[in-house]
């Protein structure tokens, strides 16, 4: 399918969405949608497990006719005494198991023909996948889908005729293209950002835009310590902290395979519950193996990952590179104990008013010694006083901060303030700070202003080779930045600016002259007319 094809998909999926959820709120849709199509991926994923494991004995699809029945529903039809060990094995190869009245289109023919029953069935399908069906730990994957919910209608008929409408209409859309792993990822992700957009303030809870992933995830799959050489040919493992709905690793992800380089072990953690399960969902539909990733459900904050608090360095968990995009300025309640918490021990603990160096040094805790972390923060980090100061002095003085990107306003759906990436390293080799201000670089648009490609690539050029641009990036000595007392304020390094021309004073002079020479011959020419008309003179 090509890009076209799988953009139009998108746009199938979000009229059919902006069609069908009436007055119910698009972040409550939004949920059941791609529920829906998550159960589609799952179901198609299982049925192509199930013809390899059963090979010629797999009925053929064509010979079933109509029914609502599936190929699958009919050779456990005819093997009764077979499926406990079939289904075994399919846990063991395709990790989890869907039985034959759950599968999509068994689902899907329920809708069209209007059946009374699709509602349980349903009901039944997401418990049997969320409780008995993984080997893994999926559990929980549906948790936060009412089917029962008055959203979609007073009476239980009603709830049931909507949910028949929406899925035949998403069958319909579908039946349009073909939908493999990687199309209806890319159609999930399309809807979460369309979602988001709608979203406002909340989107920012679980979504940031492709075009600021981009610059994250090149920043990050380049050489942590030599940027000029290029894309690094493996990525060991990548931890994104408050990774919503998976987008951006997943963008580091992509990355990294369309350069032809390996990517190994994607960690993510997410406190909001819908969001986690939507971080899975979207794993699983872009291909990525449940053996290769691993969400969270937990606080960052409060570091209440077991795995994570390992006091053992030879153990503790270190990641080759570190994204995120955690909420911005969020109120949190450290405690006493909190400055003796390894994390903050050594740089100090962030005030309660902002988490901002809360979350970031929590993510440099965790980078490994020759890794590369990014993170987008709001500006008020690289200028503001009392304890981030004193954060801030530490992680120049201790060399972590490599580079300062400033971005325009507008960018997200969450808040129109301008932000900052910032990245950091443990171990980095210019003894400056380079400092970018792209803040005047951007297309405005109505509800958000958009990163064209020539932008983000000359802000991923400009780190990559350390360039200083006149009006635009900057590599600023720590001599300087200590006589600013360790103030990051990008417009103090890099003026965007324009230097207004030299004036020449006796050159103006000289003109005003001659143009008040000018104006007298003229004066004296127009009197000279007036006085033979006996009109009176100009003074």
């Amino acid at each position: 399918m090509t890009e076209n094809d799988q953009k139009q998909l998108g746009k199938t999926l979000w009229a059919i969405a902006d069609q069908l959820r009436g007055a119910m709120n698009a972040d409550d849709f939004r949920d059941y949608m791609l529920s829906f199509l998550f159960l589609r991926y799952l179901s198609d994923n299982y049925e192509a497990a199930a013809k390899r494991e059963l090979g010629s004995d797999y009925p053929d699809a064509s010979a079933i006719g109509n029914g609502g029945k599936t190929p699958l529903s009919v050779w456990y039809a005819q093997n009764p005494g077979d499926v406990a060990q079939f289904e075994q094995q399919m846990r063991r190869k395709a990790h989890y198991v869907i039985k034959p009245e759950h599968l999509w289109n068994h689902i899907v023919h329920l809708a069209k023909s209007q059946s009374g029953e699709l509602l349980k069935t349903l009901d039944e399908g997401f418990r049997f996948i969320e409780e008995k069906s993984f080997e893994s730990n999926f559990q929980g994957l549906f948790s936060e889908i009412n089917l029962y919910s008055e959203k979609l209608g007073k009476r239980q008929t009603d709830k049931n005729d909507k949910l028949c409408a929406i899925i035949s209409k998403i069958a319909d859309g579908l039946a349009e293209f073909s939908t493999d792993t990687d199309t209806l990822g890319d159609a999930y992700e399309y809807l979460i950002g369309q979602f988001a957009a709608g979203s406002g303030k909340k989107a920012g809870e679980f979504y940031t835009p492709q075009r600021i992933s981009g610059i994250l995830s090149a920043i990050v799959t380049l050489d942590s310590q030599e940027p000029s050489s290029g894309p690094r040919r493996s990525l060991g493992s990548v931890l994104d902290f408050a990774c919503g709905s998976g987008s951006l690793l997943l963008n580091v992800r992509h990355r990294m395979k369309d350069a032809g380089g390996q990517i190994g072990r994607i960690v993510g953690q997410e406190s909001n519950i819908t969001t986690y399960n939507l971080a899975r969902m979207n794993m699983l539909l872009h291909g990525v193996k449940d053996t290769e990733f691993e969400i969270h459900h937990g606080d960052t904050l409060a570091n209440d990952w077991d795995w994570l608090r390992e006091t053992n360095p030879a153990r503790k968990p270190a990641f080759d590179a570190v994204v995120a995009n955690p909420p911005f300025s969020y109120r949190w309640e450290p405690k006493e104990a909190t400055k003796d918490d390894p994390r903050f021990a050594n740089h100090g603990v962030a005030p309660r008013s902002a988490a901002d160096f809360a979350f970031l040094l929590h993510g440099l805790h965790y980078l490994k010694d020759d890794g590369v972390m990014a993170i987008i923060l709001p500006h008020g980090v690289l200028f503001r006083g009392g304890k981030e100061a004193d954060i801030r002095r530490k992680l120049l003085t201790d060399g972590h901060i490599d580079t300062v990107i400033g971005l325009p306003a507008n960018l997200f759906y969450s808040t129109g303030i301008p932000v900052c990436i910032l990245v950091l390293k443990k171990c980095k080799k210019p003894d400056d700070v380079l400092v970018i201000n792209a803040a005047e670089h951007f297309t405005k648009g109505k509800r958000q202003n958009h990163l064209s490609d020539a932008d983000i690539d000359r802000i991923i050029g400009t780190y990559r080779d350390r360039a200083e641009r006149e009006r635009f990036s900057r590599r600023v000595s720590m001599q300087e930045i200590i006589a600013n007392d360790y103030n990051l304020n990008i417009s103090r390094y890099v003026s965007t600016a324009v230097t207004e021309p030299d004036i020449d004073l006796l050159g103006v002079h000289g003109e005003l002259v001659e143009i008040e020479r000018q104006l007298s011959e003229a004066r004296s020419r127009h009197n000279a007319f007036l006085k033979e008309l006996g009109l009176p003179e100009l003074p």
